[in-house]
């Protein structure tokens, strides 16, 4: 009877293989961000490869939340289910959002420090990727969860400076409205992976 009861029910496994699908494509869209703007010609295009990469994203998520419709038993609660894969969701979205607006405000050239400010971004992706990998094991997610928050940290400081530095070098108000905006949303992505890592906290707290 467990025998045939277990084949009746859905393989948990299977919500663990679609996050971490989703926690790759996120540091696969981060990962080209940053090859655009290190690269910087046939930006068009290569914001179409980051918008590919995003709607990859969205086929995934639908599948985890159809998964989770259909399914009689869940890894964890509907609702942590729910927010983690919409707060990875909205990271891949704002990756795409901030190469979105290179071609929409007609950047001729990367800003110092915008790199560097990425290069953040893919460092906490590469975190989310690894924690989300690692939920089965909540010693060693806590551990990325913890580096998650302090790449965080360091994007906030990196972006504040770019602020400052935009407004004391750039006499151009549009200009300064555009590299603000692109600053931020770079840095909102980084804020995105931070709340990634609150969920995956709270679903660990409550496991414990």
């Amino acid at each position: 009877m467990p025998g045939l009861l277990q084949r009746l029910l859905p393989r948990e496994e299977d919500f663990f293989v679609l996050f971490s699908k989703q926690a790759d494509n996120i540091q696969l869209g981060a990962k080209a961000l940053l090859q655009m703007l290190e690269h910087y010609t046939g930006v068009p295009e290569q914001v179409q490869i980051i918008k590919a990469i995003e709607h990859d994203g969205d086929e995934i998520t639908h599948g985890i939340f159809t998964k989770m419709n259909q399914s009689f038993v869940t890894p964890f609660d509907r609702e942590d289910i729910h927010e983690l894969t919409s707060q990875l969701d909205d990271v891949i979205d704002l990756i795409d959002a901030a190469a979105s607006r290179f071609v929409l405000y007609r950047v001729d050239s990367v800003r110092t420090g915008t790199i560097d400010l990425v290069k953040v971004l893919v460092s906490a992706t590469a975190e989310v990727e690894v924690a989300v990998r690692a939920l089965e094991r909540p010693q060693e997610a806590l551990k990325h969860c913890i580096e998650i928050n302090r790449y965080e940290n360091d994007s906030d400081r990196l972006c504040r400076t770019l602020i400052a530095q935009l407004f004391d070098e750039e006499k151009d108000p549009v200009q300064i409205i555009k590299w603000k905006e692109i600053f931020e949303v770079i840095e909102t992505a980084v804020d995105k992976c931070e709340d990634v890592a609150n969920v995956i906290e709270g679903v660990i707290l409550k496991s414990a």
